[in-house]
């Protein structure tokens, strides 16, 4: 696929638009957020594709379909009144974080040996994680926005250092929403303890 550079900045802007609407749809536990993530997630994979960043694009395509799941579990539960916030076990953390590193080894030396894959390492740790973080926001898990927050700063330096400036500020942009949401949700998550 050949696309001329200023069809890739026309990408880049789509996505970052969709991209930055679709968070803050997120924060607020809006389920449209799914639909609109999709669109951005789609123009990402085109990009991130063309940018020699195969894991990004392999990932993006992930959360279109991703996106399905997040639409009908947000349904599912919100049919039973508000969204709920809720935690995952610490030691769930520990034991993902830690085969998700094994995992983002492996693929990178796979990506280093088999393709042109610019930053294997950093783009296999950030679609790994990014595939836990995503099914943590699609069940309501609170600690969806601190791994995000940490993927986005990653992924800052990622699309700079690929001259993908668009796709760098939304990230950015991201990391500013990611922190509101992280701190609409535990507001929410705190009444939610609070017996009525």
């Amino acid at each position: 696929m050949k696309f001329s550079p200023e069809a890739i900045n026309v990408f880049e802007i789509l996505a970052t638009l969709a991209g930055v609407a679709y968070v803050i749809l997120a924060a607020r536990r809006n389920r449209l957020c799914w639909i609109i993530g999709a669109f951005s997630s789609a123009f990402i994979a085109v990009i991130s594709a063309l940018s020699g960043l195969p894991m990004q694009a392999s990932l993006q395509v992930f959360f279109v379909v991703m996106s399905v799941y997040g639409w009908w579990s947000w349904k599912r539960s919100s049919a039973q009144g508000e969204l709920p916030v809720g935690l995952w076990p610490q030691s769930w953390h520990i034991g993902a974080a830690l085969a998700l590193m094994a995992l983002s080894f492996f693929s990178a030396r796979w990506l280093a040996a088999e393709t042109d894959a610019a930053w294997p390492l950093l783009d296999s740790l950030t679609t790994w994680f990014s595939l836990l973080a995503t099914w943590l926001q699609a069940r309501a898990l609170l600690e969806n926005w601190l791994y995000w927050i940490v993927i986005d700063g990653v992924l800052v330096f990622l699309f700079y250092a690929r001259g993908r400036l668009w796709l760098a500020l939304l990230n950015t942009i991201f990391i500013g929403i990611a922190t509101a949401g992280f701190v609409a949700w535990r507001r929410k998550f705190k009444t939610q303890m609070v017996p009525a």
